[in-house]
C-alpha cells in the first residue's frame, strides 16, 4: 500500500470513528467474535455484499450508505451485548439474527420526543438526530444550506427539509416535524 492509500485509509477510519464511535473493522470484528459469525454470515445478516463488508472493515470505504444497514448494525450490537451477558442463548441469538436480517428499517417517526416510545420504536428526537447525522456525514452545514438555496426555486419542500434537518438545531427540527403532523 503506497503512502496515498495509507493516508486515505487512515482518513476513512477516522471518519468511521466520528460517525460510528470506532472504526468499522473493530466494530465488525467484535460482532463476529461475540456472535460466533464469519464475515460472510455477518455480511448476509447486515444486507451487505461480502466485498462491501471487507472494504468497510479495511477502511477502503468510510461509510455505510444504507440507513437500514446502520440500524441492523445497532441491533446486532444490542444482541451481542445480550449474548455476552448470558441473557440470550446461542439458539435465541441465531433466531434473532434471522429476524434482524429480514428487517427493512421502515418508518420510525412518532409523535413523542423521548428516546423510545412505549412500543420500543425510536422517537422523533432520535430519528431527527439520525437524519441530521446522515446528512452531516456527507456535507457540512454550509454546503447543505448552499444546496437548499440551489433547490429552493424548483423544490421548496426539499430545500426547507435540508435547512431544518441538515443545518438546523435538533429541537427546531423536532418542532418542525410535529407541526407538520397536524
Amino acid at each position: 500500500m503506497d503512502a496515498a492509500q495509507q493516508e486515505a485509509t487512515a482518513r476513512a477510519r477516522e471518519l468511521q470513528r466520528n460517525w460510528y464511535g470506532e472504526p468499522l473493522g473493530a466494530l465488525f470484528r467484535k460482532l463476529i467474535d461475540d456472535l460466533g459469525l464469519n464475515q460472510a454470515r455477518l455480511a448476509a445478516v447486515l444486507g451487505l455484499s461480502a466485498p462491501m463488508l471487507s472494504q468497510l472493515m479495511s477502511g477502503q470505504r468510510a461509510k455505510i450508505g444504507n440507513p437500514a444497514v446502520v440500524q441492523r448494525v445497532q441491533l446486532l450490537q444490542e444482541l451481542a451485548a445480550q449474548a455476552a451477558d448470558g441473557s440470550v442463548s446461542a439458539a435465541e441469538a441465531t433466531e434473532r439474527m434471522d429476524e434482524i436480517k429480514k428487517s427493512q428499517g421502515g418508518s420510525v417517526l412518532s409523535n413523542t420526543t423521548q428516546t423510545t416510545s412505549g412500543s420500543g420504536a425510536p422517537t422523533v428526537k432520535r430519528v431527527v438526530r439520525e437524519i441530521q447525522s446522515l446528512l452531516r456525514s456527507v456535507a457540512a452545514a454550509g454546503d447543505i444550506i448552499d444546496a437548499a438555496d440551489t433547490l429552493a426555486p424548483s423544490h421548496p419542500e426539499l430545500a426547507e427539509f435540508l435547512r431544518v434537518y441538515g443545518a438546523g438545531r435538533t429541537s427546531d427540527a423536532v418542532t418542525h416535524y410535529q407541526s407538520h403532523q397536524n
